[in-house]
C-alpha cells in the first residue's frame, strides 16, 4: 500500500483531468476489473453540473532578474487548483491578491482550489511570501479549462446475494498522502482480500471518484440501485497515519455500518474517536443527504481537518506509514468478516447443550478448567434468535473475530443454525 502511494504521490490530480485518469490507470494495473466511466462537462447531476475539465502542465512566478520564486515543478500545490491560464507581468500589489498562504503555519504550502468560480492563483509558504519585495513579477500558469469529462472508477464483486456493501474513496487531490492516497491504497488492497475469499455472502461495490462532485455524479446515475441493495457503506479517508482511529457516524447513527465499525474499533483501538454526522466533510455528506439516505458512515484514522498537516504540503509521505495503512486495512478486514458472519443465530436444542460429549467442554470438573469455554457457554445462552453476532459480541464484550470460530464449531455439531 505504501509503495502504491509513493508511485501516485507526484501526480497532480483534480476533480477532473488527466491526473485523475493517470492515477486510476495505475490502480487498474492492480485491479484491471475496474470499470471507468466518463461523464461529459455540462451534464446535470441533481442540483449540480459537471464542471469543465482542468489540466495543467506547469506554472511559476519569476522576478525581473529571471530568478524563480515558486515553481509548479517543485510542488504541484504551488498553483491553485483549477487556475485559469495566465502569462503576464503584474505588480507586486496585484500578485499578492492572487497569493494564498497560511500565516500560522509559515513553513507549509496550503492546498487551495477554485472549482466553480474562474480565477487564477498561486500558493506558497508564508515565509516565501515575505520575500516578494520586488515591484513587478512575471507569472505563468500553463493550464487548460475546457469542456471534457469527469472520470470515476467502479468495481463490483458479486456475492451469494444482491445485498451490497458499498466502499468508496476519492482520488482528486494533488500531492497529499494522508488526505488523498491512503484511502485509495487501502481500498485497493481490500479488494484483493475480498477477491481471495472462497465465498462472499454480500456483493461489494467499490468506487474511486472525485470528492463531492464525483459522488453526486455517481449517485445521480445509480441512486435507485444503491437504495435497493446497499445494506452498509463506508467512506475511506485519511487512513494512513499512526495517530488514532475515527468513525464519522451516519445521520442518525443507527445503521449496520455504524454498528459494525463501532464494534470493531471498540476492540481494535478502544481510544478511537467518534464524530457525529454534524462534523461530516467528505462524501458521507452526499450519501447521507436528504432523498439519498444511504446507510453510510466515514472511517478515518485522524479525521480530516483535525490534524495540523491537513490540506498542506506537510501532508506528505512522511506523515503516512506502512504500519498506519496496515492498521486501517486490518480494521476493514475485521469489518468485512463481521458483516459476512453477522446473522441472527438460534440454538437447535432446548436448555443448555451438553458440550462435553462433543469435545467442546472439559470432562473433568475442577477449579479453573471452565474459563476457556465460558465464552462458548455465554454464546449459547444469547444465541436465542433475538441477537445477531454483533449484538452477542457487545453483550459478551468479546470481539466478533473471536466468536466466529466458536459459532462455526457449534454449527459443525448441529447445535446452532441461522434463524
Amino acid at each position: 500500500m505504501y509503495d502504491l502511494a509513493e508511485r501516485l504521490f507526484p501526480i497532480c490530480r483534480s476533480i477532473t483531468g488527466n491526473g485523475f485518469r493517470q492515477s486510476l490507470e495505475i490502480i487498474r494495473e492492480i485491479l484491471p476489473e475496474i470499470q471507468v466511466t466518463e461523464v461529459p462537462s455540462g451534464t446535470q447531476v441533481f442540483d449540480w453540473t459537471v464542471p469543465k475539465e482542468w489540466n495543467i502542465r506547469g506554472g511559476w512566478i519569476k522576478r525581473k532578474s529571471g530568478e524563480t520564486v515558486v515553481d509548479f515543478k517543485d510542488s504541484n500545490l504551488h498553483v491553485m487548483g483549477y487556475s485559469l491560464p495566465v502569462h503576464m507581468t503584474v505588480s507586486r500589489e496585484e500578485l499578492l491578491e492572487h497569493v494564498y498562504t497560511i500565516p500560522e503555519q509559515p513553513e507549509w504550502i496550503p492546498y487551495v482550489t477554485s472549482y466553480y468560480k474562474e480565477r487564477w492563483g498561486f500558493c506558497m509558504s508564508d515565509k516565501q511570501k515575505q520575500t516578494l519585495t520586488d515591484d513587478e513579477y512575471e507569472v505563468l500558469i500553463d493550464s487548460t479549462l475546457e469542456d471534457g469529462s469527469l472520470t470515476y472508477g467502479e468495481l463490483v464483486l458479486p456475492g451469494d446475494t444482491q445485498d451490497e456493501i458499498l466502499i468508496t474513496t476519492y482520488l482528486c487531490h494533488p500531492s497529499m498522502a494522508n488526505d488523498e492516497l491512503s484511502g485509495p491504497c487501502v481500498q485497493t488492497e481490500l479488494v484483493k482480500y475480498l477477491k481471495s475469499l472462497p465465498q462472499r455472502r454480500y456483493s461489494y461495490r467499490f468506487i474511486w471518484n472525485p470528492e463531492t462532485i464525483g459522488s453526486i455524479t455517481y449517485l445521480s446515475r445509480n441512486l435507485q440501485t444503491l437504495q435497493e441493495h446497499v445494506k452498509a457503506g463506508f467512506v475511506l479517508s485519511c487512513v494512513g497515519d499512526n495517530r488514532t482511529y475515527s468513525i464519522l457516524s451516519s445521520k442518525y447513527c443507527d445503521t449496520l455500518a455504524d454498528r459494525v465499525l463501532e464494534n470493531v474499533l471498540k476492540f481494535h483501538y478502544p481510544e478511537y474517536k467518534h464524530y457525529s454526522f454534524l462534523e461530516r466533510g467528505s462524501d458521507e455528506r452526499q450519501y447521507g443527504s436528504a432523498g439519498v439516505d444511504l446507510p453510510v458512515c466515514g472511517f478515518c484514522r485522524s479525521l480530516y481537518r483535525e490534524y495540523p498537516e491537513y490540506h498542506t504540503s506537510a501532508d506528505n509521505m512522511d506523515l503516512i506509514s506502512p504500519e498506519g495503512l496496515q492498521g486501517a486495512y486490518e480494521v476493514m478486514v475485521k469489518v468485512v468478516n463481521a458483516l459476512e458472519n453477522n446473522y441472527f443465530y438460534q440454538m437447535q436444542c432446548k436448555c443448555e447443550p451438553q458440550l462435553g460429549k462433543r469435545g467442546l467442554y472439559p470432562t473433568i470438573s475442577r477449579k479453573g478448567v471452565y474459563d476457556s469455554v465460558r465464552v462458548m457457554q455465554h454464546f449459547t445462552a444469547y444465541a436465542d434468535g433475538r441477537n445477531d453476532l454483533i449484538d452477542i459480541s457487545n453483550i459478551l464484550n468479546t470481539p466478533v473475530d473471536e466468536l466466529i470460530p466458536l459459532k462455526d464449531k457449534l454449527m459443525e455439531h448441529h447445535l446452532l443454525a441461522i434463524k
